[in-house]
């Protein structure tokens, strides 16, 4: 489907999108979500790569997932190969809330992202569009990241791995061997957290990390 066939977006709802107040601007992104209007798909993407409020990022996820894939999947595609941190991360994010699975080979690229929130946001996406029986594959490749990051960054991996299932089981195993106590910690603290979700990965991870410096018996 080619965008050129609907003619020119709505001039006004352009203009609120950027306006200065973020009320105007969470309102004007409903309102696009409202109406479907697909002419309004790339001044949304290019929103968000901007975009400094977290509401109204969110409410222009909503409203591109409103809109045919074949028209903003392309364009988040694209956003994945920008210079900006944030262009990035929110492209996997509105990619993981769409689904599209030919956005998969893309987001793989993104795993091990030099900066951490665009990593946490391809952790997210990749196990939403992993494609069935490759699981396996994406938890020993997201495991090498394990220890990284600081406590944000480690528990969003940690949910990500436990997400996968039985799939990360046996990487999680072989990562409590690491000579690296901070990948073990976060290892064992990932493999209570997939056992049972409802754990609190706080106290986990604290547990895990002086079992994993000091020894069990200490």
């Amino acid at each position: 489907m080619n965008t050129t066939n609907y003619g020119e977006p709505d001039a006004r709802l352009v203009d609120a999108l950027a306006g200065v107040d973020s009320s105007t601007r969470l309102r004007a992104a409903l309102a696009v979500g409202t109406l479907g209007d697909p002419r309004l798909a790339q001044t949304l993407v290019a929103r968000c790569a901007v975009e400094p409020d977290f509401f109204v990022r969110d409410m222009l996820t909503w409203a591109l997932c409103r809109m045919p894939a074949e028209i903003t999947v392309p364009s988040l595609l694209e956003e994945l190969g920008s210079d900006t941190t944030q262009a990035r991360s929110q492209a996997l994010h509105t990619l993981s809330k769409i689904g599209d699975p030919s956005a998969w080979p893309a987001v793989s690229t993104l795993l091990h992202d030099e900066h951490d929130e665009v990593a946490r946001s391809a952790w997210r996406a990749a196990t939403v569009l992993v494609p069935p029986g490759e699981e396996g594959e994406l938890a020993a490749d997201m495991a090498t990241a394990l220890g990284r990051g600081d406590y944000h960054v480690q528990l969003s991996l940690s949910r990500a791995l436990a997400a996968l299932g039985e799939a990360a089981a046996s990487v999680l195993d072989a990562a409590t061997a690491n000579p690296d106590p901070r990948v073990r910690a976060h290892a064992e603290a990932t493999e209570r957290l997939r056992r049972d979700p409802d754990s609190g990965f706080t106290l986990a991870f604290e547990m895990a990390e002086r079992v994993a410096v000091t020894g069990p018996d200490t």
